[in-house]
């Protein structure tokens, strides 16, 4: 079992930034890709942002590129989400997942993701 826990969630003005982390715990099992979800109300949810723990590479939604950046520290098992330019559509609970692999399927494809966070709220004002 692998336990998610998101922090950094918040209020911003729009144009502004804020950074979401996740630390992972738990079983040594390595994660083949860890990504952030987001899902507004009334909405589905939505990929955002994933990364490939073995080389790094990352992928992104096309509605947060160029704005959004995400990033890992293995060394403390931690994902990260740098959001800057924040719009109000970005609003919504953010989760961090991870995928255990194998390889392949679709990074925004939320069925391919084993492990979940509880999510946290991001909410950007106009």
């Amino acid at each position: 079992q692998v336990q998610l826990v998101e922090s950094g969630g918040g209020s911003a003005q729009a144009g502004g930034s804020l950074r979401l982390s996740c630390a992972a715990s738990g079983s040594s099992t390595s994660l083949f890709r860890m990504g952030w979800f987001r899902q507004a109300p009334g909405k589905e949810r939505e990929g955002v942002a994933a990364i490939y723990t073995s080389n790094g590479n990352t992928v992104y939604a096309d509605s947060v590129k160029g704005r959004f950046s995400i990033s890992q520290d293995n060394a403390k098992k931690s994902l990260y989400l740098q959001m800057n330019s924040l719009k109000s559509t970005d609003s919504g609970m953010y989760y961090c997942a991870a995928y255990v692999g194998p390889s392949g399927g679709l990074w925004h494809d939320t069925n391919k993701y084993t492990y979940w966070g509880q999510g946290t709220q991001v909410t950007v004002s106009a």
